[in-house]
């Protein structure tokens, strides 16, 4: 389940800001949803190079089309602008047959810093578990990604995923079910290297 979010204090106020060209309240609103930014197009991408470049891409062009923010949450604006940069990256991966997603994602990162009160056991098995569900997220077709990302990383409700991917409410859901359960699948399929505690 996603961690809860600290609203940003002034965020409208700053918002504004940003749209009359101020620079520093802009960069106040990229330092406030950078991680959030970032964790999405990781998940997205699967390897933290391409991540890093998409998240920075979706700033520059969320900043270059603050006008057309017009109210309602801002992290979900800014995040299918990230989702639509992750998604057009993939795209191009797809039509570049020299290169695979696979390839792009087998550099290992760990995007999250251990629990001081895990022993060096427990942290190897969270990590290895992690990288075991993001090799299954990075397994699946891009639009399925997309949908599972949005839906189970970063909590939105289905009818805020059909409007920022532009699909049917039905679309969402058949994805999302379909995506979950070859998630279901690959992780069975990698049992044998995932801690026996940690197992489905």
């Amino acid at each position: 389940m996603p961690a809860t979010r600290t609203p940003l204090e002034n965020e409208p106020a700053l918002i504004r800001a940003a749209q009359r060209g101020d620079v520093d309240s802009f960069n106040a609103l990229v330092q406030h949803y950078q991680n959030a930014v970032y964790s999405l197009a990781y998940r997205l991408m699967g390897e933290s190079h391409s991540a890093g470049d998409a998240a920075q891409d979706a700033f520059i062009t969320a900043y270059r089309r603050l006008e057309t923010y017009r109210g309602g949450s801002f992290r979900a604006w800014l995040l299918k602008i990230t989702a639509n940069q992750c998604y057009d990256v993939l795209r191009r991966y797809k039509r570049q047959p020299g290169i695979s997603i696979e390839e792009l994602s087998a550099e290992e990162d760990d995007t999250t810093l251990a629990d001081s009160a895990e022993t060096p056991e427990q942290a190897a098995e969270r990590s290895e578990l992690r990288r075991a569900i993001q090799n299954c997220i990075n397994a699946l077709a891009p639009d399925q990604r997309l949908i599972l990302v949005l839906s189970d990383v970063e909590g939105f409700d289905y009818q805020a995923i059909a409007d920022q991917a532009q699909i049917a409410l039905g679309t969402v859901k058949s994805r999302l079910s379909r995506a979950r359960a070859a998630i279901r699948d690959c992780l069975r399929g990698a049992e044998e290297l995932i801690a026996p505690q940690l197992r489905l």
